[in-house]
């Protein structure tokens, strides 16, 4: 019952937010990265008929979405509350340095750190709990940074189409409970969680993933001290650092809005940073296993990588006020290769030192002393989800224990 009462809170809250509009002028309605566009999926098979339920007929019935070229069952969608656009992306993005955000943000508080040519910007999670969607550009790259909350998602997008730059927005459906997107453009809708285009005109293509991670606002600063925070300055009144899936993210819960059948290797909520390698290989590795032993060295499927966590980092899920949620700590992903040279890494106290040189390493790859000091590792693109949601989209992940892994 008393998740329940929570659920309901959380959607009344969701739609009085959204009824009660713009407060300003706009509407309601890591490494270089290469620009490029959408790719293809390989071996799609479209169906070309609109299988629509009459309630989902009813709900885009003004849509000008292609329900006759789709990847999927329009069965598979359910209505999240709030109608498309109803929880809004934000499209005019607007930004501080990180001593004028320390006006309104905790140092623990999660953002969304992505580097792009150079330049470097957090996205705080306090403001994209309540918008899921920022459409920007980025060291001259179009990109959508996106954050599920309900899969505790946060995954970056380049967002050029047919070569022009596109704005996405909240549809309002979900799918394994995950948000699902549309580009204006089109009117296509997208998963999430995969980048897949599910139904319209572009069904069967791929958006490309760039590197990003969940990290606290003082491991941003204090990587990127040139680096640019999102403003609470977005056109709309919210209550941004507070979270309205209070409790959310308890062990034990089942997940919201979720019909599919559960992967029981691991509870539905816990938490797995998670890798898909170019030979089809995809991994998770529970945070509880990896905040334990601080660092791991591993080979996946012929591929060196390395796990990075520390500590610091609220949970965005967890309390009602989100810096004061519990610590879940931060996470990077790399290729262990500097100039060709194969590097193991260890916890020492709070710092990550490599075995071979000394060196110290933070979250986000970056040698900040020793003999390595200013080199950078390859960003391995990865993601803090949680277990159930993952296990949807990749059934056939191989969970790493530590025990002969």
């Amino acid at each position: 019952m008393r998740r329940i009462i929570i659920w309901l809170l959380t959607f009344t809250l969701l739609l009085a937010a959204c009824q009660n509009g713009s407060s300003g002028g706009q509407e309601d309605a890591m490494a270089t990265a290469v620009p490029t566009t959408e790719t293809t999926l390989p071996d799609t098979e479209l169906f070309t008929t609109d299988d629509r339920s009459d309630t989902l007929i009813s709900l885009t019935q003004e849509w000008q979405t292609n329900w006759e070229r789709r990847l999927i069952s329009t069965e598979e969608l359910l209505s999240g509350g709030p109608p498309r656009d109803g929880i809004p992306s934000i499209d005019d993005p607007q930004f501080v340095t990180p001593t004028e955000a320390e006006e309104w943000i905790f140092g623990n508080e999660p953002v969304i750190a992505v580097e792009i040519n150079g330049e470097a910007r957090a996205y705080p999670l306090q403001i994209l709990t309540w918008h899921e969607i920022v459409n920007d550009t980025l060291g001259d790259v179009p990109i959508i940074i996106t954050f599920c909350p309900l899969c505790n998602s946060a995954i970056v997008f380049e967002r050029t189409l047919d070569g022009e730059p596109v704005e996405f927005g909240t549809s309002g459906l979900l799918r394994n409970s995950d948000l699902v997107m549309y580009d204006r453009q089109t009117e296509t809708l997208w998963q999430q969680f995969t980048g897949e285009a599910l139904i319209g005109d572009l069904a069967g293509t791929q958006l490309t993933f760039l590197p990003s991670a969940i990290i606290s606002f003082d491991n941003f600063r204090e990587a990127y001290p040139d680096g640019l925070v999102l403003s609470q300055d977005t056109g709309f009144g919210r209550m941004y650092g507070r979270n309205p899936y209070s409790d959310y993210d308890t062990i034990g819960n089942n997940p919201f809005m979720f019909e599919g059948e559960l992967d029981e290797r691991l509870p539905a909520m816990a938490r797995v940073v998670t890798v898909s390698l170019p030979n089809s290989t995809d991994v998770a590795y529970p945070l509880d296993v990896l905040a334990e032993q601080g660092v791991i060295n591993d080979v996946q499927g012929g591929q060196n990588l390395v796990v990075f966590h520390v500590s610091g980092t609220a949970s965005a899920l967890g309390e009602t006020i989100i810096a004061a949620a519990e610590d879940v700590g931060a996470t990077g992903v790399f290729t262990p290769l500097v100039d060709g040279r194969l590097l193991t890494f260890r916890q020492e106290g709070d710092a990550i030192v490599d075995n071979e040189t000394g060196s110290t390493w933070n979250i986000v790859g970056q040698a900040t002393a020793g003999e390595l000091a200013g080199q950078q590792l390859q960003r391995i693109i990865h993601g803090d989800h949680f277990w159930f949601s993952w296990a949807a989209f990749k059934p056939e992940t191989v969970i790493y224990t530590g025990e002969g892994d």
